[in-house]
This record gives C-alpha cells, sequence and structure tokens, in this order.
C-alpha cells in the first residue's frame, strides 16, 4: 500500500477509529496515539496488504492497539506500585534494624565489661579480626576469643528473651 492510499484510509477512517479509541481508553491523548499507532504499522509493515473490508480491520486493530496501552498502563501502574511498596518495606526494615541495634547495644553498655565492650566494639564495629584485637589491647588472642565466646552468649541469650 502506498503513501497516497494510506493517506486516504486515515482521512476517511480516523474519525470512527478516534471514537473508538476515545470509548475505550477515556482520553484525548492516549486515544491519538492509538489510531496513530495503527498508521504507523501499516507505513512501516513490509506487506501491508488490507482485507477488501477497510473499516472492521481498521477498527479492530484500533481496539487491539487501545487494549495494548492499557495492557501497558496496568503493568506499569504495578511495577510503580511494587517499587513504592519494596521502597516502604526498606525503610521500615532499615527503621526496624536500627532499633534493634540501638537495643543491642544499650544492654551491651549495661551488661558488658569494659574491656567486653571495647572488644565488641572493635570486632562488630570496627570490623576487626582476633590477632588486630590481641595487638591492639596487648592481650593474646585466646583472650579474644574468651571475651567475644563470653558477650556473645550473653547478646544471644538477651536476644532470645527479649525476642528481638
Amino acid at each position: 500500500m502506498d503513501k497516497l492510499q494510506l493517506e486516504a484510509l486515515f482521512r476517511q477512517h480516523y474519525s470512527k477509529m478516534y471514537a473508538m479509541a476515545r470509548t475505550i481508553l477515556y482520553d484525548e491523548q492516549d486515544s491519538k496515539d492509538a489510531v496513530s499507532d495503527v498508521f504507523e504499522h501499516l507505513l512501516s509493515a513490509e506487506d501491508s496488504h488490507l482485507p477488501a473490508a477497510f473499516e472492521p480491520y481498521l477498527l479492530i486493530s484500533v481496539r487491539n492497539s487501545c487494549l495494548k496501552k492499557i495492557h501497558q498502563k496496568e503493568a506499569r501502574q504495578r511495577r510503580e506500585k511494587l517499587y513504592q511498596e519494596g521502597i516502604s518495606l526498606a525503610n521500615n526494615t532499615l527503621e526496624a534494624d536500627e532499633k534493634r541495634l540501638q537495643t543491642v547495644l544499650k544492654f551491651a553498655h549495661q551488661q558488658l565489661s569494659s574491656q567486653e565492650l571495647t572488644i565488641f566494639k572493635m570486632r562488630f564495629m570496627g570490623e576487626m579480626t582476633y590477632p588486630e584485637i590481641a595487638e591492639e589491647l596487648g592481650i593474646s588472642r585466646v583472650a579474644v576469643w574468651k571475651h567475644l565466646a563470653h558477650l556473645t552468649s550473653l547478646l544471644k541469650e538477651f536476644i532470645k528473651t527479649a525476642k528481638i
């Protein structure tokens, strides 16, 4: 189909196609886009051989274009909703984690000896290794291990009983 024939079809059927799109989409710009998509497809198609009954073919094409737009819009809305829920969940999780961390730190300050608290901070907040802690504090690695074993058991028991 050449451009002149396509232009004639456009002029002849555009108003009906647009009216159908408007009844489906309820949006002026989306309706114009749906009709334009049909003609764009016809213009770019390698084999643009239309059936003898142009009007039903064009109206069905517009309907399909509208349904595709509705599907795309719904998918976009679902993605946006999931994204917002994900952000909300992440924020809630971060807030809950921060609250749990503060509770554990408060317990550590109240229940651990000063040396255990220092080792706790170096290991879990400073991410230092046993040898690094031992060297920094001037104690053996075994002493570091014993302090960490004791404070870990205290923290585990606290977390289990406090249900953090």
